[in-house]
């Protein structure tokens, strides 16, 4: 059984080491390859400041890039007894190099390594994340301009209101992920702060240049102070679930409308059948299952950062084994936010709209503001105007007018699809992932 890199002369109780473990053997899979960045990054200014040899960073820098190919490739797993990422790392070098191996980690400690490893995995996968935002949205931009001619009943207390659009049905869902998407990219600068050199949370005797592995790294800055670097652990994930949440409330939303415009006693919308299931005793059924787990799984997302906010509120300053947990409902939210993304993108690409939902005489009252309205501007008092339209509904006299003429920025007639793009197109430009991928392909001699 390999050695723990704090492990002495006392042998740790097995139950215990189960318990303390946990789940890090599975869940660090998720950081493997930052934790390679990372301790090449390091390597490399350990040879800048006397620590390493330049023979001896150029093998370790070889066998990292080596663990690097296997991580991406599938093959790299963590060994039974060997308790996280950054120990399995050590073992496969010092088995491959022998004592160079065990040098990697001077002026470290795993507590900052993983400070270091959950950044960069953060940083990567919130680009993952506003890549797919950005394709949902150039959906629903689409869809709002193949459709902005196409009227729909909008409601107030699921009452129908007045005259709406698909044109502003999916604009309206475009446009909040820019302000979600906004959200995400304050995430992605506070999390894009280089940790390495806090060490355990109070810095290094060592004459650690920090300032050369934020550049290595592609990071905008580093975290200065060295205890709040280590304080940043668990306040980084809280801030990004926020972001997270703020996303998958705008689909969890979104899928709640096209379950119910779906149902026959709507008839709005008409999902694609192969996004739907059917019944096993009802031969008619065809179930909007994808769009239902798809509001469950976001509404679940939702729920994470109070997740995150309870396992780390009470903690004073300094690392505690607490802040381990966060990484289980963490690492995977990524993925179930990006196949919820995924999903939707392509379900709103396929969806078939009704173009004849106004045929129903059900809703011809909700033109009665626009009749209101056109008595107002022919000069008869507003109040009595309302008084007239709403007696003559009452009597059965009401006869509407089935055109809208809304002009003003954001209405039917304006939808502004264009300025809300460059809204997108600015909030993009903001997050620069450029340095980042271009300091991981140099890392790799890419």
């Amino acid at each position: 059984m390999a050695s723990k890199l704090w492990e002495k002369n006392t042998e740790v109780n097995q139950e215990i080491e189960k318990f303390t473990v946990g789940r890090d053997r599975e869940l660090d899979l998720y950081l493997a390859k930052y934790d390679v960045l990372g301790s090449m990054a390091h390597i490399t200014m350990l040879e800048s400041i006397g620590l390493l040899g330049s023979d001896e960073l150029s093998v370790l820098l070889a066998e990292l890039k080596l663990i690097y190919a296997d991580i991406e490739a599938g093959r790299f797993t963590i060994e039974e007894g060997v308790e996280d990422v950054h120990s399995q790392v050590e073992l496969m070098l010092t088995r491959k190099l022998g004592n160079v191996g065990k040098k990697i980690h001077s002026g470290r400690s795993r507590n900052d390594q993983v400070l270091l490893d959950l950044k960069l995995f953060t940083r990567a996968r919130i680009k993952d994340i506003a890549e797919e935002v950005k394709v949902l949205f150039d959906e629903l931009q689409a869809q709002s301009e193949r459709y902005k001619d196409v009227l729909m009943p909008g409601y107030t207390h699921l009452q129908v209101a007045m005259p709406s659009s698909f044109g502003l049905w999916f604009g309206a869902y475009a446009e909040s992920l820019v302000d979600d998407m906004l959200f995400l990219q304050a995430a992605f600068k506070m999390t894009n702060r280089n940790p390495l050199g806090s060490a355990a949370g109070y810095g290094s005797s060592f004459p650690l240049n920090r300032t050369m592995t934020t550049e290595l790294l592609g990071f905008d800055s580093m975290n200065y102070n060295v205890v709040y670097a280590q304080m940043g652990r668990g306040k980084m994930e809280r801030n990004v679930a926020f972001a997270l949440a703020g996303v998958a409330g705008t689909i969890s939303k979104l899928a709640f409308d096209a379950c119910m415009f779906n149902s026959q006693n709507f008839g709005f919308v008409k999902l694609p059948d192969n996004c739907t299931t059917g019944s096993s005793i009802m031969p008619h059924k065809k179930n909007p299952d994808v769009f239902e787990l798809t509001r469950a799984k976001c509404n679940k997302l939702q729920a994470l950062p109070q997740q995150i906010i309870l396992i780390m509120n009470n903690l004073p300053c300094g690392y505690f084994r607490d802040l381990q947990i966060i990484k289980e409902v963490f690492l995977p939210a990524f993925d179930e936010l990006e196949d919820c993304l995924r999903m939707t993108a392509y379900i709103i690409n396929k969806i078939q709209v009704n173009d004849h939902i106004l045929d129903d005489p059900k809703y011809d009252n909700m033109f009665s503001v626009e009749e209101v309205n056109r008595l107002a501007a022919a000069g008869m008092p507003f109040r009595d105007a309302y008084k007239k339209v709403g007696l003559d509904i009452e009597a059965g006299r009401f006869v509407p007018r089935k055109e809208v003429h809304h002009t003003h920025e954001g209405s039917i007639g304006n939808l502004c699809n264009d300025k809300v793009r460059g809204l997108m197109e600015r909030v993009w430009a903001g997050f620069d992932f450029s340095r980042m991928t271009e300091a991981e392909r140099n890392l790799l001699g890419r």
